[in-house]
């Protein structure tokens, strides 16, 4: 057997229940250890309703659906008008005669906004907020003599309680749009309801020589007696090879929930070094009774440390390590938020493509998958709450119940550097209700996990404001050149912050401009109008180039974040040609276009080889002597027009924009052709533009 094969099999061991295609039925589960994961995504019936229409359960006028789900999928990305308020979820299933005695669980990754879930007509439990997953008991509710009910009444409506408090910024969709899985233990179990995480939380203490981590586990104990357990925490390298294990007896008691800390440390370990080598080892922690594993968790463990020198920027195990990417919505033109992981990781491959090294998943926590992907692409992310947008002063509680679901959820995902409070929410004085929730937040996110960085983000170029500086990053969002001033403004705005505020740690958190693929301009100025229905594309691809040129120099951003990486629905938007839509993203919507300017960042972080003529859908030409500009990192770049060699003239902001001026187009069609050599392989690329008569 080769090394693949011994992986696989030893993965296979660790999943808690053998699913294979399609899901399983209760009664088709085969047990690898006594907990169970079973997906529970198909065969729901949906149906719209207000609270106070009498629900019937019969089945005629429901709909039959399988998760995930979204009723607004359409709707929300027409602008307004969409669907907010009550729908229903309904699934019948039968119980495994197995589970007696058992405990069972019923765990939702999302549902927007509002879920109460009931078991066989009993309220079991309600939520709030559309991001974080939550998980309840059923195991007293169900019934192993008959059919069981689940029903799950959700409402997407504003509320100024829950965070955000509006649809204006970004759409929240309505349904169980993510996966629902059942989760089967004995009576001793890991937790599975501490806020919907894992149950076990791995903390770091790391250097190149050595790394020593302390593993505390929530154990409940439903037994009627205090047990004697044997608590068992394993380390495995890539390969599936155990590089360390401790084990410790411990009494765990039937009241409350039992605190196990494990101390474990690795020699020379293989560190968790971003795209450049996203090495992950696992971890499981494993409760034996009686030489029998009754439960067990695991969890992925890069190890990697991380710190941010103030005008130098963010370094990742003791190396300068440059963060610049993209900020990512979870949306698809057609599907909503209702994404399947082949989804996930598409949008997570052309992130990848582009050679972005960090993403910005704002404003709200992400599937699951994502952060999972992330921990094994090697990206370096930062995940923030939807604390954004707008104010009502009755959603802290909400904020506080966010916060710490996004942290204790995905505290042991190594790509995650940063948490992020709120986003460009304001109050007049430093006493206002934004700074003293942020205060408040940022001491939960640091008692929670002291380890990682916490963010704020102003929509303000300046520093000096009632609502900043409350965490340990300033992040910052500028659109100079669309929102306001000129495009190579931002230059002026750096260099202020670098010498008034050399010590702070700053982000340029969102920055990017509107472009419609459809609509195209030879030559465009250095301001834009986000009012206007005109917004070409060449303007873009102009933004982008100046404004990286800049960002580029200044490591004094410890991070920076195009927004947006795919064009996205906001609901009351009417510009460029498209009502309900951001056309900020380097995407097309549908996923089907990339723009110039995605090509134009391939070709500054990519190590992959680039060569792309840029201009391509501006083919419709009306001046006879133009400027061709080549995206590329490749050597000995030529460009031909019309089988003859052009000399290049210049280069732009970077060494990786090739600009050749003084191209004399003839009328009708003129073929462009570029080539270039990496490792003494020639690379082409070519496009076709009109000279109109």
């Amino acid at each position: 057997m080769n090394m693949k094969y011994n992986c696989v099999k030893y993965l296979l061991l660790l999943i808690t229940a053998v699913c294979f295609n399609n899901e399983c039925s209760a009664a088709q589960q085969i047990p690898v250890t006594s907990r169970q994961l079973i997906p529970f995504n198909q065969d729901w019936q949906f149906k719209k309703a207000t609270y106070k229409t009498n629900i019937s359960l019969a089945t005629a006028d429901w709909q039959n659906i399988s998760l995930p789900h979204t009723w607004n999928n359409k709707d929300i990305q027409k602008g307004k008008g969409f669907y907010m308020g009550d729908a229903f979820y309904k699934k019948d299933f039968k119980v495994n005669n197995d589970w007696k005695g058992k405990r069972v669980f019923i765990r939702f990754e999302g549902v927007g906004t509002v879920a109460d879930v009931y078991v066989n007509n009993k309220l079991i439990g309600e939520h709030k907020g559309a991001y974080a997953a939550f998980c309840f008991d059923i195991s007293n509710s169900l019934r192993y003599d008959t059919v069981n009910t689940i029903l799950v009444k959700v409402n997407n409506e504003e509320r100024p309680d829950i965070i955000p408090i509006n649809n204006k910024l970004f759409g929240v969709y309505g349904g169980i749009y993510r996966p629902v899985n059942l989760i089967v233990t004995g009576k001793i179990n890991i937790s599975t309801t501490d806020y919907a995480s894992p149950g076990i939380y791995i903390k770091q203490d790391v250097n190149a020589q050595k790394a020593n981590l302390s593993v505390t586990a929530k154990i409940e104990n439903k037994e009627t007696q205090i047990q004697e357990v044997t608590v068992k925490t394993v380390i495995r390298d890539r390969g599936g090879k155990i590089v360390k294990e401790v084990r410790q007896s411990e009494l765990v008691k039937p009241q409350g929930i039992n605190i196990v800390a494990q101390q474990l440390s690795l020699n020379n370990p293989h560190l968790w070094n971003g795209r450049k080598d996203p090495y992950l080892y696992s971890l499981t922690t494993s409760i034996i009774k009686q030489g029998k594993t009754i439960d067990e968790v695991t969890q992925p463990l890069g190890l990697r440390y991380f710190s941010i020198v103030p005008g130098k920027g963010f370094y990742l195990n003791g190396q300068p390590y440059r963060l610049y990417g993209v900020c990512r919505h979870q949306e698809w033109q057609d599907y909503g938020s209702a994404l399947s992981n082949e989804q996930h990781k598409a949008d997570l491959d052309m992130i990848y493509e582009i050679g972005a090294t960090s993403i910005r998943f704002a404003h709200y926590q992400q599937a699951e998958y994502i952060y999972s992907k992330c921990d094994s692409m090697g990206f370096v992310i930062w995940a923030e709450i939807p604390f954004v947008n707008a104010v009502s002063a009755q959603e802290g509680e909400n904020a506080k119940q966010q916060l710490t679901e996004l942290i204790r959820q995905n505290y042991n995902h190594p790509a995650i550097y940063n948490w992020g409070l709120h986003n460009e929410v304001y109050s007049n004085s430093a006493d206002g209700f934004v700074p003293v929730l942020t205060r408040e937040l940022n001491d939960i996110a640091k008692t929670e996990d002291p380890g990682r960085f916490t963010a704020s983000v102003s929509g303000y170029g300046e520093m000096d404001r009632p609502s900043n500086l409350a965490a340990d990053i300033q992040g910052i969002n500028r659109y100079y050149g669309w929102y306001e001033g000129k495009i190579p403004d931002l230059e002026d705005w750096v260099t202020g912050l670098e010498k008034n505020y050399p010590d702070h740690k700053v982000v340029l958190s969102e920055y990017g401009t509107e472009a419609n693929v459809n609509q195209q301009q030879e030559n465009v100025g250095e301001t834009g109008d986000p009012g206007a229905q005109f917004w070409p594309e060449t303007y873009q691809t102009k933004f982008h180039e100046i404004q990286w040129g800049i960002i580029a120099k200044h490591p004094y951003l410890v991070a920076s974040y195009v927004w947006n990486m795919f064009d996205f629905s906001v609901p009351s938007a009417n510009g460029g040609g498209v009502p309900a839509r951001n056309m900020k993203g380097l995407i097309t919507y549908d996923r089907k276009i990339k723009k110039d300017a995605f090509y134009w960042y391939k070709a500054n972080w990519s190590e992959e080889p680039v060569l792309y003529i840029s201009g391509r859908r501006d083919s419709v030409r009306v001046e006879a002597v133009t400027t061709v500009k080549v995206f590329s990192n490749l050597q000995n770049v030529s460009l031909y027009l019309n089988d003859h060699k052009i000399a290049q003239t210049e280069t732009g902001t970077t060494r990786y924009d090739l600009v050749f001026k003084n191209v004399h187009l003839q009328p009708g069609a003129n073929e462009l052709k570029a080539e270039g050599y990496r490792d003494g392989k020639i690379i082409t690329d070519h496009i076709i533009w009109y000279l109109k008569q």
